[in-house]
């Protein structure tokens, strides 16, 4: 699969907690990180996502904010 998406990251799916409408991801990078992506329970269940599935978390930002206390 080509996308045009520079920002993949490898990891594993840690959890998989599934609403009534949205699921959401914890993919563990790795190093220890973890990413949590919210994604249509459609969309979960299509790609038949289960833990400890290798995975991709794949980032497409037009905007990055940073914050400074």
């Amino acid at each position: 699969m080509k996308l045009s998406a520079r920002n993949k990251l490898q990891g594993t799916v840690a959890r998989v907690d599934h609403g009534a409408v949205m699921s959401t991801v914890v993919v563990r990078l790795g190093d220890g990180q973890e990413i949590v992506s919210a994604i249509t329970k459609e969309s979960a269940e299509e790609l038949g996502l289960t833990q400890g599935d290798t995975v991709q978390a794949i980032i497409k930002s037009t905007e990055v904010i940073i914050g400074k206390d």
